[in-house]
């Protein structure tokens, strides 16, 4: 009898299948997300038994676990794991693979390659040498390759093995609580939804700030930078969410082609226009982190200001920023309504969506007593501070590997979105390339240089600060 839900993990001895997906799959598990008969094929090149493997991971689940961590939940998942000692960029291992699920009777697939690019044709190439995985579902991790040609021929390769249909291209952030919330604060609340436009709206700001540097990933941030690594990979994919039209219907389709003409919106940019357009920086002991070149010129901030040319955004600017070493951990969307009156403060809202979860809302009233005088008073939900004892919602990671167990495609990005965004993204750096657009030096804990804070400024706006 063939088993009819399995998981097959490529880098299984990695930091995130250790932090984010053996926990995610422990909870599904618990929370009946993930079939009792389901079996999951660990694949590592160290050394472990299937016990060995168990154990190690059983820290990690403790630790990480959003969950309680209980023995007899962990027995009843553990035995479900399978470790299977393999250097996957040699093809002549595949047939030992193969025996491995004859061995434990396991049939239809879920992929997870949790590796490095390079190596998803190679798996991929030895993957078409074991007989029915055709057809097979298919996760892979951002970037989805180091250029926009060969991310194009590794595309045609998956899709001519798994499907277009069966490809799930994970973006967390597109699994983080309240990014799912945005588009009920939009459609479902008219007094948002009748708003949501450049008529009212003045500019929209989304931040993904971190207090971190690049840590052990020096060697891929410095051949990525700010602009590779968080906006074209997530903040892109979070622009569109913002500023779609609402689709005829909530499926995966619908909702994808909204996005894809958002960003076939986004204004183009010269090189007259760039230094409007794009500030970056690069943090102060960048280039003394390890794997770092000591003359890198790779940017750890950037920040943009961009347009969407169509009839319910044209003429509202759209702010991005993202660093690392800023002095805080703060992801967030702001929205800045256009005034009533030049003396009165502009209306805002804000959806915070890492590390605090929850809408924030200010709006102006009379100032209390004899007096007409107008201040702003603010309404601040805090979902994770209220529901913290009482609920725990699901991690980015759960919810996405449920979805693609469930067939759901609307939270995962399809290619024609990440080539768009690549194009726009691979045009910024030739222009930056070829105006020499500075990279100014920032101090670890600022949050970005200076040129950053004046961009906004020259058009009458500003960063909204958390601690404003």
């Amino acid at each position: 009898m063939k088993i009819s839900t399995n998981i097959t993990i490529f880098g299984g001895t990695g930091d995130l299948t250790f932090r984010k997906l053996v926990p995610a799959l422990y909870i599904m598990r618990r929370t009946g997300k993930l079939a009792p008969d389901a079996r999951v094929v660990i694949i590592g090149r160290r050394d472990y038994t299937d016990d060995a493997y168990r154990t190690l991971a059983r820290d990690w689940v403790r630790r990480f676990s959003r969950l309680p961590y209980t023995e007899a939940d962990w027995d009843a998942f553990s035995q479900s794991i399978h470790y299977y000692r393999m250097n996957f960029s040699d093809p002549t291992a595949y047939s030992g693979l193969a025996d491995c699920y004859a061995q434990h009777e396991i049939g239809a697939h879920m992929f997870y390659f949790a590796v490095a690019p390079a190596f998803f044709g190679t798996i991929t190439e030895g993957l078409k040498t074991l007989p029915g995985l055709s057809g097979s579902k298919v996760v892979i991790e951002k970037p989805f390759g180091e250029t926009l040609e060969a991310a194009r021929v590794l595309n045609e390769e998956l899709e001519g093995f798994f499907g277009a249909e069966n490809i799930y291209r994970i973006d967390h952030y597109l699994g983080k609580e309240m990014i799912r919330n945005v588009q009920t604060i939009r459609f479902a609340n008219p007094i948002f939804a009748n708003a949501w436009n450049s008529q009212s709206i003045e500019s929209v700001e989304i931040s993904a700030l971190e207090d971190v540097g690049v840590e052990t990933r020096g060697g891929y941030y410095d051949a990525a930078g700010a602009l590779k690594d968080m906006v074209q990979n997530h903040l892109f994919q979070i622009l569109s969410i913002l500023a779609m039209e609402r689709p005829d219907n909530f499926t995966s389709a619908e909702l994808h082609r909204e996005q894809l003409r958002v960003l076939r919106a986004l204004r183009p940019v010269d090189a007259s226009t760039l230094e409007d357009t794009l500030v970056l920086g690069q943090y102060a002991g960048y280039r003394e982190e390890p794997l770092v070149s000591p003359k890198s010129t790779t940017e750890t901030f950037a920040a943009m200001r961009l347009f969407i040319d169509n009839d319910r955004w044209r003429g509202t600017p759209f702010y991005i920023r993202t660093g690392k070493k800023t002095g805080t951990r703060q992801t967030e969307v702001a929205i800045t309504f256009r005034r009533s009156t030049p003396e009165t403060d502009p209306d805002v809202l804000i959806v915070k969506v890492q590390p605090t979860e929850g809408v924030y809302l200010r709006f102006n009233i009379k100032r209390p007593g004899d007096t007409e005088d107008i201040v702003p008073a603010k309404m601040d939900f805090c979902q994770n501070c209220i529901l913290e004892n009482h609920i725990n919602t699901p991690e980015a990671y759960e919810r996405l590997l449920t979805a693609c167990l469930n067939g759901e495609r609307a939270w995962f990005s399809q290619w024609d979105q990440i080539e768009l965004s690549w194009n726009f993204i691979e045009h910024l750096r030739a222009l930056v390339a070829q105006t020499a657009l500075p990279v100014h030096p920032y101090e670890a804990g600022n949050r970005g240089p200076d040129a950053a804070r004046a961009l906004p400024e020259k058009f009458g706006h500003a960063w909204v600060e958390e601690d404003d």
